[in-house]
């Protein structure tokens, strides 16, 4: 691979990939519209819209890879629609120019059959709001001319995962011994992803060409309900679980006739009404790579999250 990795937005998922290639040694470009980024000796920070193809060829000369990481700027079908396909487009091509191979995060939103247990060979042919454009994107990228690849993971959470609903939503209400509410039932299974597992699983896919065009999984620890990652939350803080109330989806959708964030909400609702579990087996024997424990990746995200708090 070449010397340098360009990374495009800098969430949660930009910033680790971003981190992680710093730390090993490699020369890293982070394009975000703000400049943001890690502070390394090794990242480079740059303001750019990666919507517009004709600013990136020179953002991405000379680079082997391109991990594109931005989100839409709201949780909403119409955003993702309207931002999230032209930025593919414009990254992919201004990718194949240069020779770099294009890494995504993806999520499971595609996945058509997720009343069953997912893996890569599954169904990706949902239809709908956020799910059918998660498989437009899918297609676009196999159809792109430039070499791409695609991490699949369940939710999110770890150091830096703020709206989440194993982020914000849950641990700070661990930590403070606040009564904790989650969406749909808190005892169905449902498969949760450590974001250094994703970004690890990402970086390695650039650098093993065998895997390039193809949908991938995340390194994934076994389901857990959200009432059962509370707990390990509570446990690494050395705490007790607080008292976890689900929010029924009557509830949600009632709410949504009134709010377009509750709208957006309850139309991913079936993931937390029923067991949403992914494998990553067949992923994790490719890259070589396993999920962290879940004790070591709690303890990390309580100390991030106590950290943050602490500096208000």
């Amino acid at each position: 691979m070449s010397g340098l990795y360009v990374v495009t937005g800098a969430g949660p998922v930009g910033w680790t990939v971003a981190e992680q290639l710093a730390q090993r040694g490699e020369r890293v470009r982070v394009l975000t519209r703000s400049g943001g980024g890690p502070d390394h000796p090794h990242v480079e920070k740059l303001k750019a819209d990666v919507s517009r193809r004709g600013l990136l060829a020179d953002a991405f000369k000379g680079a082997g890879a391109v991990f594109h990481c931005i989100h839409g700027s709201s949780y909403s079908a119409a955003a993702w629609e309207r931002e999230l396909p032209a930025a593919e487009q414009a990254v992919m091509a201004a990718a194949g120019e240069a020779g770099a191979v294009v890494v995504f995060p993806e999520s499971l939103y595609s996945y058509s059959t997720p009343e069953q247990v997912m893996t890569e060979d599954s169904p990706r042919a949902a239809t709908g709001g956020k799910r059918g454009i998660r498989v437009a994107l899918l297609r676009a990228r196999q159809e792109s001319a430039a070499n791409t690849v695609s991490v699949v993971a369940g939710d999110f959470f770890g150091p830096r995962v703020r709206m989440a609903h194993a982020g914000e939503r849950m641990v700070p209400a661990v930590l403070a011994r606040r009564p904790l509410q989650v969406v749909g039932s808190a005892d169905q299974p449902h498969s949760f992803t450590y974001v250094p597992d994703l970004a690890a699983a990402m970086i390695r896919a650039a650098g093993k060409p065998e895997l390039w065009n193809r949908v991938l999984h995340a390194p994934t620890n076994p389901p857990l309900t959200q009432r059962q990652i509370a707990q390990t939350f509570a446990a690494a803080a050395g705490v007790p679980l607080p008292k976890v109330r689900a929010v029924p989806g009557w509830v949600l959708r009632t709410l949504g006739l009134f709010s377009a964030d509750m709208r957006e909400l309850s139309e991913t609702l079936y993931q937390f009404q029923r067991p949403f579990v992914m494998d990553s087996t067949a992923s994790e024997e490719q890259f070589g790579l396993y999920p962290t424990p879940l004790p070591v990746a709690a303890k990390t995200t309580v100390e991030w999250w106590r950290s943050e708090l602490a500096a208000g």
